[in-house]
């Protein structure tokens, strides 16, 4: 059966979710979140993929937007397992490339699960495979290592203490990810388009986000979504950079998972860059386990045709 590819709905958030869920148990998500982020991030679209009434297939995509090079752009695709081999994904990712050639995009960065299937798709649609990322899972009704000692001079609290002004985190925040490991070099975000894309986002938790705070202000965070069914996602976990080497996302990510069994949740996942060492070294340490890893790709898109000249 053909599939039918349109744009995403308020009301398929719920089995949009179910279809991202579907296949990928280490994916941390709520319905109020899939349909929040297309409605608060106008660089983000979503497509959904109906096969007899039910949704087979997502994608989600759109143009980098704070990229400093114009003309790269992102997609994640996913099908459910049931559907696959029947031409959703193909689809989906026509319509994908489609749209964002028209809209100036010149260079596409993907994900791809690991599994022979997803590789062989990527490939023979002219994507080049680069760097991978891994998914990890850690099971909080086992033992934790003990929180660190948190060093003189510095306090942890929680994003919860920030509410009158976030501003401080987002300086922090902005600081760190200008040092991800990544292929498309962005320029900072905005603080408005912080506060209505990270900081008012339904899953974030701000009373599991711990926050160290040395000479005034904050200078570590470990950011945590969850989704209310017992599943704690670790977003984002990141130094100023003259703090760094004193162990301090250590301190708050440990802190920030005992506080989240503290509070009944019984599962935590994570998801980091293979080049990203130090943080690997702090996962491991927190006994995350590698469960699923997923591969970048990119693929040059063909430009917009030049228009007709006068008969």
């Amino acid at each position: 059966m053909t599939p039918t590819i349109r744009s995403f709905r308020p009301a398929d958030a719920e089995a949009a979710t179910a279809a991202l869920r579907d296949g990928r148990p280490y994916l941390v998500t709520t319905p109020e979140a899939v349909a929040w982020q297309v409605v608060a991030q106008p660089h983000l679209r979503m497509l959904v993929a109906e096969t007899g009434g039910r949704i087979a297939g997502t994608a989600r995509y759109g143009a980098y937007p704070d990229s400093d090079s114009p003309g790269h752009g992102f997609a994640r695709l996913h099908v459910v397992p049931g559907a696959r081999g029947r031409g959703t994904g193909s689809a989906l990712l026509r319509a994908v490339e489609a749209e964002l050639a028209a809209d100036g995009v010149r260079h596409l960065h993907c994900w791809a699960d690991d599994e022979p299937a997803a590789h062989a798709f990527a490939a023979a649609r002219g994507y080049t495979r680069g760097r991978v990322g891994y998914f990890a899972r850690r099971d909080l009704a086992a033992p934790l290592p003990a929180v660190p000692a948190v060093p003189p001079g510095t306090a942890l609290c929680t994003a919860a203490d920030f509410l009158d002004d976030p501003r401080p985190l987002y300086l922090v925040d902005v600081e760190g990810t200008q040092d991800e490991p990544g292929d498309v070099a962005l320029a900072d975000q905005a603080y408005d388009s912080w506060l209505a894309e990270i900081w008012q986002r339904p899953d974030f938790d701000r009373t599991l986000t711990s926050v160290v705070v040395a000479d005034g202000g904050p200078v570590a965070f470990s950011a945590a979504q969850t989704d209310g069914r017992g599943r704690y996602w670790s977003s984002f976990t990141t130094t100023r950079a003259a703090y760094r080497g004193r162990g301090l996302a250590r301190l708050a990510k440990a802190d920030s998972l005992h506080r989240a069994r503290a509070a009944g949740f019984t599962e935590a996942f994570t998801h980091n860059d293979g080049g990203n060492a130090p943080m690997l070294a702090v996962n491991a340490w927190l006994g995350y386990e590698r469960c699923a890893a997923e591969w970048k790709y990119t693929r040059d898109l063909p430009g917009r045709p030049a228009p007709a000249g006068p008969a």
